[in-house]
């Protein structure tokens, strides 16, 4: 179990200072050497995320150290030692606090400035094109079941949730109805309160929340994804994805950029998470993988295409010093 939880990893905790708040993280680095590594800059999804992301992430880093990449995960803000609140930030704010996290590590000499690129998952799919358009020189990105549409998916994934739940046609027409009243009351601008009374019910829903979706509900990557069309992209897609519509995502990427810059790769047994659907499913199950087996959470293959998707990148650029061996 010990060597199981032990990864081939030099951690170091970090700090980086944007908009006049301090955000912690974590800087990976391969096991051995002085670098200069790329790096991969980690963009979370939703939710108040850790820089490890509950230590999900650290077999990520490990498979990226084999790869000689080094990664950067910071803290979201209210989140662990940042200061801040996540709820209060739009997605131009994450992407601004993703280009402050970029130009942070290229004042590090263990850190290749011209080999740096994304890793983002769920709604990091609005924030990496933005990222991408503002810094030109990001290398690539790993897009792990990105959005693209935040009312298309978020109609997606009330479906795909009351199907699994075996709603009735009666509940189903009535979840619609609900939807519908709370997109018009936040295009009209309403508060928490306008929308609580109107809805009858809050189904989890705080102030907070609602003043971060009434910021992000318009969001759409269809055209900020332009700016990554010569930008090698690896989009990661899951079979059992109650959150995306995966087809809906493929055929966007696949419309906007151009083949020769896009790796597609699916897995048809994998949850939203990129978990195995038996294992995530499972309590028991999830619980004893991830304590004694954490590599395996993840579906078959999907950490190794990552690595060997960098190395790619790494080949076709020529190479870029790893370590600091001869």
């Amino acid at each position: 179990m010990i060597a199981q939880n032990t990864y081939a990893l030099r951690e170091e905790s970090v700090t980086v200072r944007h908009g006049g708040r301090l955000l912690d993280g974590v800087l990976s680095r391969p096991p051995s050497g002085d670098g200069p590594y790329g790096l991969v800059v980690f963009v979370h999804g939703d939710g108040p995320v850790d820089a490890t992301h509950d230590t999900f992430y650290r077999p990520l880093w490990e498979s990226f150290a084999e790869a000689g990449y080094a990664s950067l995960s910071l803290s979201k803000p209210g989140v662990g030692g940042s200061e801040g609140n996540w709820l209060d930030q739009s997605m131009e704010d994450r992407a601004d606090e993703t280009l402050a996290a970029i130009a942070w590590a290229r004042t590090r000499p263990d850190i290749d400035g011209r080999r740096i690129g994304l890793w983002g998952a769920s709604q990091a799919g609005w924030v990496l094109p933005k990222v991408a358009a503002r810094d030109r020189t990001v290398r690539f990105v790993i897009a792990v079941s990105p959005a693209v549409d935040w009312q298309r998916q978020g109609r997606f994934n009330l479906l795909a949730e009351l199907r699994r739940d075996g709603a009735t046609q009666g509940e189903t027409r009535a979840a619609l109805r609900r939807r519908e009243t709370t997109l018009r009351l936040l295009r009209q601008g309403a508060t928490f309160e306008q929308y609580r009374d109107a809805v009858g019910r809050t189904d989890g829903m705080t102030s907070e929340r609602w003043r971060f979706i009434a910021k992000n509900f318009r969001s759409d990557a269809s055209g900020d994804l332009r700016a990554m069309r010569n930008t090698p992209t690896l989009l990661v897609l899951a079979g059992h994805d109650l959150n995306v519509d995966v087809a809906d995502t493929e055929v966007t990427y696949r419309r906007v950029l151009p083949p020769a810059s896009l790796t597609v790769r699916h897995y048809p047994e994998a949850t939203h998470s990129l978990l195995d659907h038996a294992v995530e499913t499972s309590e028991p199950r999830l619980t004893l993988t991830a304590v004694l087996a954490p590599r395996q959470l993840y579906a078959d293959g999907f950490l190794s295409d990552q690595r060997e998707f960098l190395r790619r990148i790494t080949a076709r650029e020529g190479g870029g010093r790893t370590s600091g061996h001869s």
